[in-house]
């Protein structure tokens, strides 16, 4: 897949333990998401955050919180992206959303000729 100049970044950021049918739901997102062929998919855990219910989670030793923040970032074009969205309906009950316009400047798998990056 070929990606380059505009595109869309999708950030779905939820906890750490939030599931989907026992599985965690950054998982879920990311399998759909590779099966509906965007092109491309991370994971990053936060080692403290809060958000709308406003309470402080982190990975402190003396703290007891188990629920860190997860970052689920996606990246595409934008219509791909704007395609994928009502999947996440379905997968996020409490969390926050976001969207914005990017420009990728390089995207190239390993192993691929850099002659087969995006201009």
């Amino acid at each position: 897949m070929r990606l380059g100049g505009r595109a869309r970044r999708l950030t779905v950021l939820v906890g750490e333990s939030d599931a989907w049918h026992h599985r965690p739901v950054y998982t879920e997102i990311v399998h759909r998401a590779h099966a509906a062929g965007l092109a491309g998919a991370s994971v990053f855990r936060g080692i403290e955050g809060y958000g709308a219910s406003n309470l402080i989670h982190t990975s402190r030793l003396l703290s007891l919180s188990q629920d860190l923040p997860v970052a689920v970032v996606l990246v595409d074009e934008a219509d791909r992206i704007d395609a994928f969205l009502p999947q996440l309906d379905e997968l996020v009950g409490e969390g926050l959303v976001l969207l914005d316009d990017v420009d990728v400047v390089r995207y190239v798998g390993r192993g691929l000729p850099a002659e087969q990056a995006p201009e």
